[in-house]
């Protein structure tokens, strides 16, 4: 990594723990999304200089994330963990009743009307926002050796997948609720995410992957919830022309090609499809010079989504072909990867214009400060979020 960059993440994360209450005397201000991306960052901090307080700093936000986003909020009459379970089984199973969103407004009551536009700004649980931390949980094990981060990202994908799953009773194929309540008794929006089941897959593959590590833990078996996710992701249409979507699903084949590579060559055709589903959106993405409009009209952190899914891209291409011989027979895999390759230089386009200082002044930027400064930096430094 170059220095500049180093510099930069220090700067943006440093910036970020006193701002949110992290560190220094703030109250915590935290948000599950935002929060993911920063234990990763912390993490690639750890990796590129050794210093353990940048360990530690994502060790305190883990826990200042459980400690708020897994209770009750302080406007609700409601206290405790949101798991329902006493104070000393909530410490040891923070996320048993998986964790808040972090909206500035509370859940919608039962009795109230749905509104859409209000709805973006109130709490409740995401199921694609439990899986990115779930996906930080494990990394934070992996990186401190710790397995309790591990347990706990086990113990979260077991509740969201009995929450969020669901089999309408028309004999439809299962389905997924997009946005859950709080305490997860209620769906608040009953549509799916589009690949919502996709993460909840690949997710709970790295995370039953990581449980070979420690082979004594005492996590729950996420087999059933596996092969839901597959179910529901079959019939998935995977295309998107969305930057954000587009850098999730990239990021989604890096994990499974890195699972790949671990020896879990469980089908194999989802891959391809990804590779396929991604040049098709790409393709559309590119043609309509999106990064051309200006900064008024520009969303930071779904385009930085797409940087940092286009740097897996780059070490994926790296890491199957110095391990050729797990991709027998997924030829094709190769020649896919070369075509989006074509687009790469999309990620850096993208970080140039998102490190000018004039748009970093912008109102768009601005509005979502916290989100664009930590994936920016995400993007700066992807490995620890990238790898598994």
């Amino acid at each position: 990594m170059a220095t500049s960059s180093l510099s930069m993440i220090t700067e943006i994360m440093a910036a970020f723990a006193a701002s949110t209450g992290l560190s220094g005397e703030r109250p915590p201000r935290r948000y599950l999304w935002t929060d993911a991306f920063a234990v990763c960052n912390y993490l690639e901090l750890y990796r590129q200089t050794t210093d353990r307080a940048y360990l530690n700093l994502a060790k305190r936000l883990v826990d200042q994330v459980h400690q708020v986003l897994g209770r009750h909020r302080t406007d609700d009459d409601r206290r405790g963990w949101i798991s329902g379970l006493d104070e000393v089984e909530g410490r040891q199973h923070p996320t048993a009743g998986g964790l808040r969103i972090g909206k500035e407004m509370n859940e919608r009551r039962e009795e109230e009307p749905y509104d859409l536009k209000l709805e973006w700004g109130r709490d409740g649980q995401y199921f694609h926002y439990l899986t990115k931390w779930m996906h930080a949980l494990n990394r934070l094990s992996q990186v401190s050796g710790e397995p309790v981060y591990l347990r706990w990202a086990g113990e979260l994908a077991a509740t969201a997948a009995t929450a969020f799953c669901h089999r309408p009773k028309s004999g439809r194929p299962p389905a997924m609720y997009w946005k859950m309540s709080i305490d997860l008794s209620r769906p608040l929006v009953r549509s799916m995410g589009q690949h919502d089941p996709l993460d909840g897959y690949v997710s709970g593959r790295e995370i039953e992957a990581a449980y070979t590590i420690y082979p004594d833990l005492e996590a729950p078996d996420l087999t059933r919830a596996i092969e839901k996710y597959a179910e529901m992701t079959r019939s998935l249409q995977l295309v998107t022309d969305d930057p954000l979507g587009l850098g999730g699903l990239l990021t989604d084949a890096f994990r499974l090609t890195q699972l790949r590579l671990a020896g879990d060559h469980r089908w194999p055709e989802l891959l391809l499809d990804l590779l396929r589903a991604i040049a098709m959106g790409l393709k559309e993405y590119a043609g309509h010079n999106m990064l051309d409009l200006p900064v008024e009209y520009r969303l930071a952190f779904r385009e930085l989504g797409l940087a940092i899914g286009l740097h897996g891209l780059e070490n994926m291409e790296e890491m199957a072909t110095a391990n050729a011989e797990h991709f027998h027979g997924l030829e094709y895999f190769f020649t896919l990867i070369k075509e989006l390759l074509t687009y790469a230089s999309l990620a850096e386009d993208i970080e140039q214009f998102w490190l000018e200082p004039a748009n970093l002044k912008s109102k768009s930027w601005e509005a979502h400060k916290d989100i664009n400064s930590v994936m920016l930096a995400t993007t700066l430094g992807p490995l620890a979020y990238l790898r598994i």
